[in-house]
């Protein structure tokens, strides 16, 4: 993974529960969740046979301290997680 300012994040707006922590929130299990969950997501998309080289994957908190996953992929990585999708979707198998 690569600094934010490269992956074309320097037009998103300022938000200020990014910066500001609330005393009671455990923002460390949020942030703990969302690697959790960032990992499994790389872990089965390289399991159906995608590159994973291709993406960037950011675990994060929200306000609330609920996890948050930030996924970068580039238009051509998009394509193929679309058609990936859409042929589990076509088994009607999820989850």
């Amino acid at each position: 993974m690569h600094d934010p300012e490269d992956a074309g994040f320097e037009d998103e707006a300022f938000d200020p529960d990014d910066v500001v922590w609330v005393r009671g929130v455990d923002y460390v299990a949020g942030w703990r969740d969302a690697t959790d969950a960032g990992t499994e997501l790389a872990d089965a998309l390289a399991a159906a046979g995608f590159d994973t080289t291709v993406l960037e994957w950011r675990a994060r908190t929200n306000g609330d301290g609920s996890g948050a996953v930030r996924l970068v992929l580039s238009a051509a990585a998009a394509h193929d997680v679309s058609a990936l999708m859409r042929a589990v979707a076509r088994l009607g198998k999820v989850g």
